[in-house]
């Protein structure tokens, strides 16, 4: 009889071969320890921080890749699609946030919301009236400072740039990214003189802003 004793978790069991199992069950036995052996040391050096993945050294990470992953196959580097559809569409990039998120509704937002608004038919005129205006003005803007922004990435893709011609890209962005801002928020001024104070609450309230903040809005 063979006796060998073998512990896992701290818990030690005996197993009692006899000798007329023959050498087979002694190999069995003697190879399934080795790989419990082998297989609780790998668990802890792993635990350790101490085993290489495939293809990794030891105690490389994933997280050292930049949040600007994937960006670098943008058609323009600083513009996301989503971006670039916003200055075709008039959704202005959040450009006019000051104005909607402190009390200032944006006519697009406005006319989405006309029902539950209950607008009458002046005020659904002049909202139309601002949308159409506001497009007129800010799709040429917006597509200004697109055309800015690509001449800029094309600056850098080209190897072409210089300390002069970035100062001077840059101030044209800066211009142009102003001017389109000042525009949407014009028109958020404006809702200003068309709906009254409940139904600036209710917009806000409908856009989930700080409990229906009010504003003095028009009084009819």
């Amino acid at each position: 009889m063979i006796a060998i004793m073998f512990g896992s978790d701290h818990r030690w069991q005996e197993w009692r071969i006899n000798k007329n199992e023959g050498v087979t069950r002694m190999f069995q036995v003697t190879l399934w320890l080795a790989l419990v052996f082998t297989a609780g040391g790998a668990v802890a050096a792993q635990q350790q921080g101490s085993v290489a993945m495939p293809g990794h050294s030891a105690g490389s990470s994933t997280t050292n890749a930049s949040p600007y992953a994937g960006m670098d196959r943008r058609v323009v580097k600083a513009l996301s699609d989503q971006d670039i559809a916003d200055l075709k569409a008039v959704r202005g990039m959040g450009l006019a946030r000051a104005a909607e998120l402190n009390g200032y509704p944006g006519p697009s937002h406005v006319l989405e919301l006309a029902d539950a608004l209950h607008l009458s038919n002046d005020q659904s005129t002049r909202t139309k009236a601002l949308l159409d205006a506001m497009k007129t003005e800010t799709i040429p803007l917006g597509e200004r400072l697109l055309g800015e922004e690509i001449a800029l990435d094309r600056l850098f893709a080209d190897r072409t740039v210089t300390p002069a011609s970035l100062g001077a890209a840059a101030t044209r962005i800066g211009a142009a990214q102003g001017v389109l801002r000042a525009a949407h928020l014009r028109y958020h001024l404006a809702m200003i003189e068309v709906l009254n104070p409940d139904q600036i609450a209710r917009y806000n309230q409908l856009r989930g802003y700080a409990k229906g903040m009010t504003h003095q809005g028009h009084s009819d």
